[in-house]
Order: C-alpha cells, then structure tokens, then sequence
C-alpha cells in the first residue's frame, strides 16, 4: 500500500515521506477550516432581492448549518480531485472576497439561484479558457522575477490575514480622523485572551520551528486549541471577569450529526440575466471571472515556489490539470451553493509543514468531508490555534524576495506594486492587476513594447477595465 502511494504520487522522488504528507494534509485542513464557519456567517444572513436567504433559512442562523455542510462537501470533493488529479498540495474552498462579493453585489440584484448560476457560468468560461490554452498561454507569458514578485506579496497576505484573523491588528473605526486606517489590537495594544494566544502560539511556533521540531505548524495549533478550552473552562465563558470580550469557542454539545445538503443544485444558470439585465449579469460575470483567473495562477505559483516544485520558468508541475480542476471548482461551488471555490494560499501551510505532493491534498479533502458530520467540532477550533501558522508561511515565502533584481526599475516597480498592493488592499488580483499594468507602461514609455508578449497587452487592458468597472457600469446604465 505504501510502495503503491509512493509511486503514485511521487513522494520519495520529490524528497517527501508518507507521515509528512499526512501531517501537511492535516494541517491545511486545520488552517483553512475557518472557512467552515465564515462561508455560513458571509452568505447565511444576506437576504436576495426577494428577501430570501440561502438555504431556506429566515435570517435567525437555522440555514448555516447547511451552508456549512456543503461548503466541506465542495471542498473536500474537489480538493481530493487536485490531489488525485493535478498531485500537487494544494487545496480548495469557497473563496473568500469571492463569496462576500456574491452576495453582496450579485444576490442583493436578485435571486440566490440566479447569483449562483452566474458563479457558474463564470466557472464554465473559466473551463473553456484552460481546455483551449489560453489561460496556460497567459500564464507562460508573464516574466518569471514578476511571478516571484506574485508570491512574495501573496506571503505578505496571508501574514496579515493571520494578524487581523487573530485581533492583533485591527481597522481602526473613524479612520477620517486618524492618520492610519489599522491599529495594534484594539485602541493601539493588545487585549483579551484570544489575541493573547495567538501570540503566543506565534512565538511557540517561532520556537518550535528554529529548533527544526518535526510537525511544529500541528503541534502549535492542538497545543493552542488545548489552551484555548482550558481557558474556557477557567473563565467559564465569561471573558468579562479580566474586562475583556471572550471568544474562544466552548465544547460543542453535539459532536456528530447528518450534513444537511440542501444548498446543492439551487442555481440558475441564465436567471440573472432576466433579473437583472444582460449587460449588468454580464459584467458581474466578468468581475468574478478576472478574479478568479488570477488568483489560482498566483496561488499555485506561490505554492508551487515555496514547496520547490517550479521549474526554471516559474511553472509548476502539471499546471494545466491544476488549472481544470481549479476551472471545475468554480463551476461545483456554484453548483453547490456555496459560492465559487477556488485554490488556497493557506495550502502553503502544509506545505511548511512538508507537504510536496497530492497526498497531502486527498489527506485535506477526506478530512473536510469528514467535517460534514463534524461541524460542531471544526468550527470549536479558534481561528486563534490556526493563524500563527499564516505568519511563519508568509515569513517563508517572503525569502524569495531575493530573486528578483530591485537595481532594474523596468521589473523593480511592478514587482513592487506586486507585492505592496495584495496586502494593503487586501486583493490578490489587485497586486497582478497593478503589476501587469505598470510592466507594460514601463516598457512602453521606454520604447520597448515589442519586448511585452502580446497576452500581456491584452491582459493590462482588461485589468483597467477591472479597476474601472464601477464607472463603466454607471456609464453604461
């Protein structure tokens, strides 16, 4: 059985073992499965336009749980098919910003079935550009020290979303008035127990991985979770003795249950086209779809660098099967009900932890089907135990910095732009976006457009529609 799994997917080849692919898988998992329970509060109490909520709920939470199930379904589903398929440590879930953006901007216009069938046809152009290579070609056509710079700033991300997740930075509320929009804990230091235990799972982890701990990223996250229910039973679910806001999660009462699978099917493919009219649906298509495009190629490119996979290119392995199975996620998260699925940068965490192959996808994705019966429980591990984990991850892929040659302004300023904007605007299209633009401005004004590859004009060109979308559609309306 092992022999079979190690010539599969290629563990000893690519220097991995079985127990680390394990270990990698299970950690991806714990890192992501906040999505559990932050998929369900983003699209659970959004009413449509007909003032519906998705999953037959009546906007008092009774819906969440069936949010919750098919969103470990989708993912887990899909994530072992990238396992299987593709054999790289990368998974996928509902994604964030995505998901916000659905149902926000999309089911606010009408319908969920209708907001969903757009997130499905955008997941089937999506398919239709990779089958055909484009999306391979654009791929191929973006210098190699710009991808370093795609996953530098991704690193940078996810650190801060580890920050923010945790309450150790957080927005400021009157922004008018002070001079920076985000703040240390809350009003300028650190407060509460929750923040207190990501810190100090931070400076553990810290500890752990510069004495070269073996499963340091894990233990980090079971010995936090520990802490954070001895805590809770300590405090007895009132934070408020130490005059802080406790938010560690309690034991759950029920441990197991059936999925509730309502959400799945609840879609209409060509609904908003009527219900909110063709030129409207189709820029809401072409928002989710530029998103989408690029934010699995600088995902997987990130991932791919920091595991060690890429080639000299920057190219990771088998990167048109990961585009498919990326493509058909968008397409099954829709399908779903749960919004477009797409690739994760927490995947980068397993792979700090030793993950190289698409075992450790397959371990993630049995474990998110498992979390369909075990709601209760994932969502009772504080984003708290799993976040730190995103600091160090965001540490490793920062060190790639070094590969790209900031004494050349021609690559220095868009890797720059690359890298800055992902973290400060909190998009990762937003960081490509700005980079491809000002590479082709650069070398436009320098006169040497011939060296840009004609994909990238195309590209630029669509990304300045992207930014400028709010007043093309005022224009166009």
């Amino acid at each position: 059985m092992t022999s079979a799994l190690d010539s599969y997917f290629k563990i000893s080849e690519r220097g991995s073992s079985l127990g680390r692919e394990i270990r990698g898988g299970a950690v991806t998992f714990l890192t992501m499965s906040y999505i559990l329970v932050l998929n369900p509060l983003i699209l659970g109490y959004v009413p449509d336009s007909e003032g519906n909520f998705l999953g037959g709920g009546t906007g008092d939470g009774s819906n969440l749980p069936a949010i919750a199930a098919a969103t470990a379904l989708v993912a887990g589903v899909l994530t072992i098919l990238m396992g299987s398929v593709a054999n790289f440590p990368l998974a996928l879930a509902a994604g964030l910003g995505l998901n916000a953006f659905v149902g926000v901007a999309i089911a606010s216009q009408s319908t969920w079935a209708d907001a969903m069938g757009l997130v499905v046809l955008e997941g089937i152009i999506i398919l239709v550009l990779v089958l055909t290579g484009f999306r391979r070609a654009v791929f191929h056509a973006v210098p190699n020290q710009l991808k370093v710079a795609i996953s530098v700033g991704i690193g940078l991300f996810i650190a801060l979303i580890g920050f923010v997740d945790a309450g150790f930075v957080t927005r400021i509320p009157d922004v008018a008035s002070t001079s920076v929009p985000v703040q240390l804990g809350e009003g300028g230091s650190l407060s509460g127990w929750p923040v207190l235990l990501f810190s100090a799972g931070v400076l553990l982890l810290i500890a752990l991985w510069v004495r070269e701990v073996r499963g340091a990223i894990l233990i980090t996250i079971v010995v936090l979770t520990a802490a954070a229910f001895v805590l809770e039973a300590l405090l007895g679910g009132d934070g408020n003795k130490l005059g802080w806001s406790l938010s560690i999660p309690a034991v759950p009462d029920d441990f197991v249950g059936l999925p509730d699978l309502t959400t799945l099917g609840e879609f209409s493919l060509f609904g908003a086209f009527s219900s909110v009219g063709v030129l409207a649906a189709a820029l809401l298509v072409f928002s989710l779809l530029l998103a989408d495009f690029f934010d699995t190629m600088g995902t997987m490119t990130a991932i791919g660098a920091e595991a060690g996979l890429n080639d000299a290119d920057g190219v990771p392995p088998h990167s048109q099967r990961i585009l498919i199975v990326d493509s058909i996620a968008a397409i099954a998260g829709g399908a779903g009900g749960v919004s477009s699925n797409t690739s994760y940068v927490e995947s980068a965490s397993g792979v700090g932890e030793g993950a190289r192959t698409g075992l450790a996808s397959v371990v993630t994705g049995l474990l998110f089907l498992l979390a369909t019966f075990f709601t209760p429980v994932v969502q009772s591990i504080p984003s708290e135990a799993a976040v730190p984990a995103l600091v160090l991850v965001g540490f490793l892929m920062m060190q790639q910095v070094i590969n790209i040659n900031w004494t050349d302004m021609e690559i220095a300023i868009p890797a720059f732009l690359t890298v800055v904007l992902m973290p400060f605007t909190y998009s990762i299209s937003v960081g490509i976006g700005a980079g491809f633009i000002s590479f082709v401005l650069i070398k436009l004004v320098l006169g040497k457009a011939r060296e840009v590859h004609p994909l990238l004009w195309i590209v630029a060109g669509l990304f300045v529609v992207y930014f400028a979308i709010n007043p093309i559609t005022d224009w166009l309306t």
